[in-house]
């Protein structure tokens, strides 16, 4: 008997729930290109392909939203598509001359410390159930911008040693930086939280 008629399920729904999933694995492909397309400073290549992994990411979130077809594996392997694909531009154009390294520190110093804190909190807590907040999509969606708009700006003008758009860089800076203190102060209030519930147990 087929199971897709016992639960009421179209057929063709349940084939394409899976396309989200192959839509992030696909942004997740991409970033090792992007990377050696900016190392080798083909930055038109570099631009097209993150502008497709960019678009695979909206398109990833509106067919999950709209049919319902989210799974716990998508979401654990979409912020690990976008984790990759950020650092990695944000690594490469850093070592081409485009980024200041104290942006890219900070990008990464943010990440380092959501992990860390994420591990702490597995061991110590228990489970993680964490969603991704207004001001952390917010930043993360910057952030993409950010490197589309440097690869744009370095395609137009391949000879460019520095990064052109200072303005939006201390934006993108602030920003995350932002992000990860309301991490910490969410999260670490929600453990202390915890910590007195149980010791009230």
């Amino acid at each position: 008997m087929d199971v897709r008629a016992m639960t009421g399920v179209p057929a063709q729904q349940t084939r394409w729930r899976h396309l989200p999933n192959l839509l992030t694995a696909a942004r997740l492909l991409l970033a090792l290109p992007v990377v050696l397309a900016i190392g080798y400073r083909d930055f038109t290549t570099a631009m097209v392909l993150a502008a497709l992994a960019a678009l695979t990411d909206a398109l990833d979130g509106f067919l999950a939203r709209r049919f319902g077809w989210q799974s716990r594996f998508g979401a654990l392997l979409d912020p690990l598509a976008d984790k990759l694909l950020l650092v990695g531009g944000f690594l490469a154009l850093t070592h081409v001359g485009a980024v200041p390294l104290a942006l890219t520190l900070l990008v990464l110093a943010r990440d380092v410390v959501i992990v860390t804190g994420a591990l702490a909190w597995r061991l110590l807590l228990g489970p993680l159930a964490a969603r991704p907040s207004l001001l952390s999509k917010f930043n993360t969606l910057a952030q993409i911008v950010f490197v589309l708009a440097v690869l744009l700006t370095l395609a137009w003008a391949p000879a460019a040693q520095a990064l052109p758009l200072r303005g939006p860089a201390w934006a993108v800076g602030a920003l995350t930086v932002a992000s990860g203190v309301d991490y910490v102060l969410r999260w670490g209030a929600r453990a202390r939280r915890i910590w007195r519930l149980r010791r009230a147990i």
